[in-house]
């Protein structure tokens, strides 16, 4: 089935102040599934992630290794890229740095021509700023004198003469952009609406060199850097190749993909803002296409519902999960364990003991018994002829992530009580195993997106008629 489709699908790029985390990891999984879905519906999909690697934060934290900054955002970005092979993300997965000096040539003339249809202008001004967040604070987002989110940081108070962004000119224009699924859910669709609806108001987008030097400089104006935001957003285009390639007699990508096809951008809730209002209206002013789609995840909390951080303690490291469990285990558990859209914990324990229900007493005994009856009584392997599951492409065209691997779940329990009710170890019937090779093979297609190494075991383990020995080995501790 192919629908000759262009689609496009990205991540946020991970600022690189600190290594990866499990929220990291969950955003890279889930948008991988959705890649590898379109993928298996015939399309053609440009998948993309990376490192935003400028800023006041990144500069900082720079300081506080002893490390030159282009030394320091390299170590980082190497830890993030050497990440995805490791939680199976497609390997032609695109990387962009907004180091690269493409990326920064693109975002100077995103610049230019935001500029040029009249959307930047200059002024002094005086507000409170958050490094944590990179960005300005508003009274009604500052509790306690502290950034809502960043309650560890005290805010900085910046006065000084900016470039600043007409945002406060593009009310209406978004208002009409937000149609029923523009962001998914609908909660998150609904809340930016209601920022829109408050008033916008222009925000700066340049810092002068002399008090913050890690950025991209503005064109025209070596005193500023560009506000960091400003900058990575555009990361979603150049990656494309945007705007130099086509003019270079080189593929355009950016046409293909963005202005033809269906650009998608996964993100976290408190990207919201950056990824639904604040980058549409900036190509609304560069007079370039909006995105399509915009899906938000939850965050990853600790026990209770506590957000993760060092200082609590109950920072889960991906790559130790990784190690400890394998890579299939947890794309296992962020895609069944974890609400799709809402927080959700993640402890160590928790997954344990989902790994050892649902994966090895589950699914790899599932596997083993139905090939071991396959492998004994039947003659050679069972053909079957896989059609796509209309339930999970439903679900999937929707995001429901969840959902979908429940529906699988089901399923496996399904074949569990097929097998207790027709007893094949007893009756030997070849029909009765025959039917339980196909419906494992269902599940094994099914879960191609998910787990694609699982998958590809449970295919091959039917097509040669052998048992999928050591899938998922019960771990105690």
């Amino acid at each position: 089935m192919s629908t000759n489709k262009a689609q496009y699908l990205t991540t946020t790029l991970p600022y690189v102040n600190s290594k990866p985390h499990m929220g990291h990891a969950l955003e890279f999984i889930r948008a991988d599934v959705i890649a590898r879905w379109h993928k298996i519906l015939g399309e053609e999909v440009y998948f993309n992630t990376g490192t935003d690697e400028h800023g006041q934060k990144i500069f900082t934290a720079a300081e506080l290794a002893n490390m030159g900054v282009q030394e320091y955002v390299d170590k980082f970005a190497l830890e993030f890229k050497t990440l995805l092979p490791l939680l199976n993300i497609s390997d032609d997965i695109h990387f962009v740095r907004t180091t690269d000096e493409r990326h920064m040539l693109a975002a100077q003339e995103f610049w230019k021509r935001v500029n040029d249809n009249g959307f930047i202008y200059k002024k002094s001004y005086k507000t409170k700023y958050c490094v944590g967040c990179e960005s300005e604070k508003t009274d009604s987002e500052i509790v306690d004198g502290r950034c809502a989110i960043h309650t560890n940081l005290d805010l900085e108070v910046i006065e000084e003469e900016n470039y600043f962004f007409k945002f406060s000119t593009f009310g209406e224009k978004l208002l009409e952009l937000y149609k029923e699924d523009f962001i998914i859910p609908e909660s998150r669709l609904n809340e930016t609406k209601e920022f829109v609806k408050r008033g916008l108001e222009d925000f700066s987008i340049s810092r002068l060199r002399e008090k913050m030097q890690w950025g991209v400089p503005v064109p025209g104006d070596d005193k500023h850097v560009m506000y960091v935001w400003f900058d990575a957003l555009v990361n979603y285009i150049s990656t494309l190749g945007w705007p130099f390639d086509s003019a270079q007699g080189k593929p355009d990508l950016f046409e293909k993909f963005w202005v033809e096809g269906e650009p998608i951008q996964f993100c976290g809730k408190d990207n919201t803002r950056f990824q639904g209002a604040m980058w549409q209206a900036m190509l609304m002013a560069a007079g370039l296409p909006n995105s399509k789609r915009i899906v938000v995840n939850g965050f990853v909390t600790g026990e209770g519902g506590v957000k993760m951080s060092k200082s609590l303690g109950n920072v889960v490291d991906p790559v130790e999960m990784v190690n400890k469990f394998g890579a299939e285990a947890l794309r296992y558990f962020v895609c069944r364990e974890i609400s799709t859209f809402e927080d959700s914990p993640f402890t160590v324990e928790r997954f344990r003991e989902s790994y050892n229900a649902n994966l090895a007493n589950g699914l790899g005994n599932l596997v083993s018994r139905t090939m071991k009856l396959a492998e004994t009584y039947l003659e050679g392997p069972v053909q079957v002829e896989h059609k796509l599951h209309n339930t999970l492409k439903e679900l999937l065209e929707h995001f429901e992530i969840q959902k979908a691997m429940n529906h699988i779940w089901t399923e496996i329990g399904e074949l569990d009580q097929f097998i207790q009710e027709k007893k094949p170890w007893e009756t030997k019937d070849k029909k009765v195993i025959t039917q339980m090779v196909t419906k494992l093979s269902h599940i094994g297609h099914s879960l191609s997106p998910f787990m694609p190494e699982t998958s590809k075991k449970i295919v091959e383990a039917i097509a040669n008629n052998k048992i999928s020995t050591g899938l998922f080995p019960r771990i105690d501790a």
